[in-house]
C-alpha cells in the first residue's frame, strides 16, 4: 500500500498554512483516511499494510498537531509513540499510546502547550492513552513496573528532541534496568498469570484474541524477549539468530495476520475497540471473510474452527520459543546435566529431550513414548524446544502402519493406565498435534465449536476437560469435592475404559447424524485395534452410545416415580455399567461449561444413582413397589415427628388430606419437614418456609395455602424477579382445597441461597404478593442477557402420555429468557390446565422444560383439539415477544 494515498500531506499542509482552522481540518483528514482504510479492508487489502497504514495516518495527524502547539517553541520535549503504536501497528479503534517526554527544567513551561495539544487530539476523535514523563520518571517507573519498561522498549520517536529520546532509550535499556534474564522471568510469569485469567484455554465461547492463550499478546511476548535479549527489531531477526526456522517464522506471521484481520474486522463491526470475539460478531465476521454454510457445519462454525486451530498452532510456537529462550537466557546456552532415561530419551536441565536427532526417524513410536515418560517422571518440567521442533517435523509421518504397530498401541494404553499425569500429557499431546495424528477421528473435532451458548468450549477442549474431571476424582486431596463419585471410581476394575469412553464420547460431533451412535462405532474400532477384550469393548461402546441417557433421565423424567427407576435399572442392567455411566455423565456435564454444573444436578444424579443401585440389588425380577415406598416413608417421617412431640392424631389428620402421590414424590426428610411446618402454623397467613441447603441440592421453598388462581405464575414471577433460578417445581393439592407447592431454587451463580437476609427477602416478597387480591400479577422486569438476544428459537411444544401415571407430559422448547416459566404458567391457567410437576432444564440459550399436567378433573389431556389449542397459545405468547 502506498500510505500517501491515505492522506495528501502536501495538500493538508497547504490548507493549514492558508489559515484553515486546525481542529476541523485534522478531523476531516483523519476521517477520510479511516474511511479509505475501511474500504481497503473490505476489498481484501493485505492486513499488514492496513495495520501499518493506520499507524502512519495517525502519525501525520499527531505531527501536525505537535507542530501547531510545540513545534515553534524552544521547549525540550519529545513526542514518543509507545506500545503497539510504537511498533507502528494500529487497528481502527486501538488506543493511541503516546508519551510526552519533557526535560525536567522545561516541564512547567511546556504544561500549557501540552494540555492544549492533548485536548486537540481528543477533540479530533483519537482515543489517546498518554503519559507525561521526565527522564528520571522514565527510569524510576520502568524499574518499578515491567509494563512501563516494555512500553518504553518499543518507543518510537515521532518528533521533538532526539537527544532526549536517545537518553531515555539508553537509561531504560537492559544494561540499566531489567536485564534480559529478569525481564524474561517477569514476562513469562506475566503470561502464566494472564493465561490463568482465561482458565488456561483459548477455546472459550467468546475468546479474547489479544490476551487469551495463543493470542496476539503471546506473539508480542516472543518479540519483547527477542528485542530485550538479542536487540532484534523484528520476528524475522530470530531466524538469523537460529531461534526460528523459516517455516516457523512463516507460521508465526500467518497466525499473527489471521488474528490481525479478525481484530481489524471486530473494530469495524463493533465501531469501538473490542478484543473479545463476542457471539454477536462471530457470524458477521464469518460472512465478511467469505465462509458459507455447508450441510453439516455453519459458516460461523467453520470460521471459529480456523480461529481455534490457528491459536493452537501459535500456542505450540510460543511454548517452543519460550523454552528456547529459557535455555539461552536462564541457562546461558550451557549443556547442563544430562540424565539418561532410556536409549531414546534423556533429561537435560529438568526437561525431556531425544538422545539424538534421528530418534523419530528410526523409532517413530517414540513420539508417543514421550508422554508415557512424562507421566512416569513428574519431576520433568516439560519437553525441550529442540524436541518439540522435531515432533512438529515428524508428526506427519504417523500413518496407518504406525497406528497399527503393537508398540504404539501398547504405549497408548499403558499411558492411559498411569496413576498420574494423564490429563496434563493428553493436553500436551493435543497441543503438539500428536493426538490428532494418532487418532485421525480426533482430528475432526480439534477446534470444532458448536455455535450455541451451552457448549462454551471446542469439542476437543471439552473432551479433555471430561478426562480431567474423571482423573480429579482419583486424587486423594480432592475426594471431598464429590465424595460419592470419588468412592465409586476407587472400585472400578479398569478406569482406563472410562478414559477411553471420555475420549470418544463426542468424537463424532460435527459429522451429521447421531454422534453417540457414530462415536460408538469409532470407539469399538479403537478397542479392537488396541486388543481390548470383547467385554471391555462392548462396555466402552455402550458408554459412548448411551452417554446422554443418565443425564436425560435425571433432568427430564420424574425420578421419584419407582417405575422410572425400575425402567432405568433394566436399561443399565448391572451395577458395573451403572458405575461407569454415572461417572462419565457427571464428568461430561461438568465439562460443558464453568456454570453448567451445580448442586442441584449433583443431587439429581446422586439420587438416580442410589435409587438405581438399590433397584439392582433387589433384582430386576423384584421391582420396587409404590406401596412399599409409601409405607416406609410414612413410618420414618412419623418416627421423626413423634420424637419432636407432635400429636399422632394431628399427623394422621394432615396426611389423610393428601393423596398417595405426595408420599411418592417426596422423601422422608421432606415429608417430615412439611408436616412439622404445617402442624406448627397457627395463623391464617400463607405458610411460606425455606431451608437453605435441602437434600435436593438447592434451597427448598415450601408454600402451603388455600388454592388461588394464577398462584404458580405469580410465584414463579416473584422468584424470577428476585434473580433466582427455579430448577424444580412440584404442585400438589390436598383433598380440602389447599395447595402444597415446593420449589428448588438457586442463585444466579448456581449456588444455594447463603444468607438469612436473602431468605427473609424472598419470604417477605412472596407474603406480600400472596396477600393481594386473587388476580394475575406476574410481570418480570429483568433484562435479557446480551448473548441470548442473538439466538432466537421458535417455540416447539410436544405432548406424550405418562406411561406410569394418569398425566400428560408436555415439553416446551423455546428461547430462555427472564420470566419464561411464569409466562408458560399463565397460559396453563388460562387454558384450565393443572400443573403437577415441572422439571426446568436450560441448555445455554435454549430452554427444554418438562411439565406434568392434567385437566381440571385431574385427567390426562387426550383430546387433540385441546392439546393443539394449548400448543398454539403457548407459541403465540412466547414467540410474539421481541427477543
Amino acid at each position: 500500500m502506498k500510505f500517501s494515498t491515505l492522506l495528501d500531506r502536501d495538500a493538508l499542509d497547504s490548507t493549514l498554512s492558508g489559515g484553515a482552522p486546525l481542529l476541523p481540518t485534522l478531523r476531516k483528514a483523519l476521517q477520510q483516511g479511516s474511511d479509505q482504510l475501511e474500504y481497503r479492508f473490505h476489498e481484501g487489502e493485505d492486513i499488514e499494510d492496513l495495520v501499518n497504514g493506520r499507524a502512519w495516518l495517525v502519525d501525520q495527524i499527531l505531527l501536525r498537531a505537535w507542530q501547531a502547539y510545540l513545534g515553534k517553541t524552544e521547549v525540550q520535549a519529545s513526542l514518543v509513540a509507545v506500545g503497539g503504536y510504537g511498533r507502528g501497528e494500529l487497528h481502527p479503534a486501538s488506543d493511541v499510546d503516546i508519551m510526552l517526554l519533557v526535560d525536567e527544567a522545561a516541564l512547567e513551561t511546556a504544561k500549557e502547550a501540552l494540555e492544549a495539544f492533548l485536548l486537540l487530539l481528543w477533540d479530533i476523535g483519537l482515543d489517546i492513552g498518554h503519559s507525561v514523563r521526565t527522564l528520571d520518571d522514565c527510569v524510576h517507573e520502568s524499574e518499578q513496573d515491567i509494563t512501563v519498561a516494555t512500553n518504553l522498549m518499543e518507543a518510537r520517536l515521532l518528533c521533538g528532541d532526539e537527544a532526549l529520546f536517545q537518553a531515555m532509550r539508553e537509561q531504560t535499556g537492559p544494561d540499566k534496568v531489567w536485564p534480559s534474564r529478569h525481564f524474561f522471568e517477569a514476562k513469562w510469569q506475566e503470561q502464566i498469570d494472564r493465561h490463568h485469567k482465561f482458565n488456561d484455554t483459548a477455546y472459550n465461547l467468546e475468546p479474547n484474541i489479544k490476551e487469551g492463550p495463543g493470542g496476539l499478546r503471546d506473539i508480542q511476548m516472543v518479540g519483547w524477549v527477542a528485542k530485550r535479549h538479542f536487540g532484534a527489531e523484528t520476528l524475522a531477526d530470530l531466524v538469523d539468530h537460529d531461534f526460528l526456522t523459516p517455516e516457523e517464522h512463516r507460521d508465526l506471521c500467518e497466525g499473527q495476520n489471521f488474528l490481525w484481520r479478525i481484530r481489524y474486522g471486530l473494530h469495524i463491526l463493533a465501531k469501538r475497540r473490542e478484543d473479545r470475539l463476542l457471539i454477536e460478531h462471530q457470524r458477521g465476521l464469518a460472512t465478511l471473510f467469505g465462509y458459507q454454510d455447508s450441510e453439516t457445519k455453519l459458516a460461523v462454525e467453520q470460521f471459529m474452527k480456523d480461529y481455534y486451530r490457528t491459536v493452537m498452532e501459535l500456542e505450540r510456537l510460543n511454548e517452543m520459543l519460550l523454552q528456547l529462550y529459557q535455555e539461552e537466557i536462564l541457562f546461558g546456552g550451557e549443556a547442563g546435566e544430562i540424565i539418561a532415561i532410556n536409549r531414546r530419551f534423556q533429561a537435560r536441565n529438568g526437561f525431556l529431550e531425544v538422545a539424538y536427532e534421528t530418534v523419530f526417524k528410526h523409532y517413530p513410536f517414540a513420539m508417543l513414548e514421550i508422554f508415557l515418560i512424562l507421566a512416569q517422571h513428574p519431576e520433568l518440567k516439560g519437553v525441550r524446544a529442540g524436541t518439540i521442533r522435531l515432533i512438529r517435523q515428524y508428526r506427519d509421518d504417523i500413518d496407518d502402519e504406525l497406528r497399527n504397530d503393537i508398540r504404539c498401541r501398547s504405549l497408548f494404553m499403558e499411558f492411559l493406565r498411569q496413576p498420574r499425569g494423564v490429563t496434563h500429557e493428553l493436553r500436551r499431546m493435543n497441543r503438539y498435534g500428536l493426538l490428532a495424528a494418532y487418532l485421525p477421528v480426533f482430528a475432526n473435532i480439534v477446534g470444532q465449536m458448536q455455535h450455541d451458548l451451552f457448549h462454551v468450549y471446542t469439542v476437543d477442549e471439552h473432551t479433555l476437560f471430561v478426562i480431567r474431571n474423571l482423573r480429579r476424582l482419583t486424587v486423594e486431596k480432592f475426594k471431598d469435592e464429590f465424595p460419592l463419585a470419588s468412592e465409586v471410581i476407587k472400585h472400578l476394575p479398569k478406569p482406563e475404559l472410562l478414559y477411553v469412553a471420555g475420549l470418544f464420547h463426542d468424537i463424532a460431533k460435527g459429522r451429521g447424524g447421531d454422534h453417540s451412535e457414530l462415536g460408538a462405532v469409532d470407539v469399538e474400532a479403537f478397542c479392537r485395534q488396541h486388543q481390548l477384550s470383547d467385554y471391555d469393548t462392548r462396555l466402552t461402546s455402550w458408554l459412548v452410545r448411551n452417554h446422554l441417557i443418565m443425564s436425560s433421565t435425571a433432568q427430564r423424567k420424574d425420578i421419584s416415580d419407582p417405575e422410572v427407576i425400575n425402567e432405568f435399572a433394566a436399561f443399565v442392567g448391572d451395577a458395573n455399567h451403572l458405575d461407569y455411566l454415572y461417572l462419565l455423565t457427571m464428568a461430561d456435564i461438568r465439562a460443558t461449561g464453568p456454570n453448567v454444573w451445580n448442586s442441584w444436578k449433583d443431587s439429581l444424579l446422586a439420587e438416580l444413582y442410589r435409587s438405581t443401585k438399590h433397584a439392582l440389588r433387589r433384582g430386576l425380577t423384584n421391582p420396587i413397589l409404590q406401596s412399599e415406598i409409601i409405607s416406609q416413608r410414612q413410618r420414618e417421617a412419623r418416627h421423626h415427628l413423634l420424637g419432636k412431640n407432635f400429636n399422632e392424631d394431628a399427623i394422621d389428620r394432615f396426611w389423610n388430606r393428601i393423596s398417595d402421590d405426595y408420599f411418592l414424590r417426596y422423601n422422608t426428610d421432606e415429608i417430615a419437614w412439611h408436616a412439622e411446618a404445617v402442624l406448627s402454623h397457627k395463623t391464617t397467613q400463607p405458610l411460606i418456609v425455606l431451608r437453605q441447603h435441602g437434600n435436593r441440592g438447592g434451597t427448598e421453598l415450601f408454600i402451603y395455602t388455600p388454592i388461588r388462581g394464577f398462584q404458580f405464575s405469580t410465584t414463579t414471577a416473584v422468584l424470577d424477579q428476585l434473580c433466582l433460578n427455579i430448577v424444580d417445581a412440584r404442585i400438589l393439592s390436598s383433598n380440602d382445597g389447599y395447595t402444597l407447592d415446593t420449589y428448588i431454587v438457586l442463585e444466579e451463580d448456581g449456588q444455594p441461597i447463603q444468607s438469612e437476609y436473602r431468605m427473609h427477602e424472598i419470604e417477605e416478597m412472596l407474603q406480600k404478593v400472596m396477600g393481594a387480591p386473587e388476580e394475575e400479577n406476574a410481570e418480570v422486569f429483568r433484562h435479557m442477557a446480551r448473548q441470548l438476544k442473538h439466538f432466537p428459537i421458535e417455540t416447539q411444544v410436544y405432548f406424550e402420555q405418562d406411561p406410569h401415571n394418569p398425566r400428560t407430559i408436555m415439553e416446551v422448547v423455546t428461547s430462555d429468557r427472564p420470566g419464561l416459566l411464569s409466562k408458560i404458567a399463565q397460559v396453563l391457567s388460562h387454558c384450565d390446565v393443572r400443573l403437577h410437576n415441572a422439571k426446568i432444564t436450560t441448555f445455554g440459550e435454549k430452554a427444554e422444560d418438562i411439565f406434568y399436567i392434567t385437566d381440571e378433573d385431574n385427567q390426562p389431556l387426550e383430546d387433540e383439539v385441546e392439546m393443539n389449542c394449548l400448543r398454539q397459545q403457548l407459541k403465540e405468547r412466547l414467540d410474539s415477544e421481541s427477543l
